[in-house]
């Protein structure tokens, strides 16, 4: 197994990696490996965004099929089209009478 580049790693993963390398190492001997518990967890930085940290009007990822031409037209009008395609439909809920 390749050793990893330490130059390229924040100290937290150099020690989480120095921490696997060990739990292998016991492991090899047929020791038990160390067991980690949650306090043992909650000191690796969690990945993603920070807590709270998102808009409360932040967009939602969805899956939706769009007609080709329609597709085709908003993405030849260049990058930021998804941005015109959700101003467009704004545009369209305004223009509706309200239910």
């Amino acid at each position: 197994m390749a050793k990893a580049n330490k130059t390229t790693m924040d100290a937290e993963m150099q020690a989480f990696a120095e921490d696997v390398r060990q739990s292998i190492a016991q492991a090899r001997r047929g020791e038990a490996a160390r067991v980690h518990t949650p306090a043992d967890i909650a000191r690796y930085k969690a990945r993603g965004r920070p807590v709270g940290s998102m808009k409360p009007n932040a967009k939602q990822a969805v899956t939706v099929r769009y007609s080709p031409d329609v597709l085709e037209a908003f993405k030849a009008s260049g990058q930021g089209w998804q941005a015109r395609m959700n101003d467009a439909l704004r545009e369209w809920l305004k223009a509706q009478p309200h239910r």
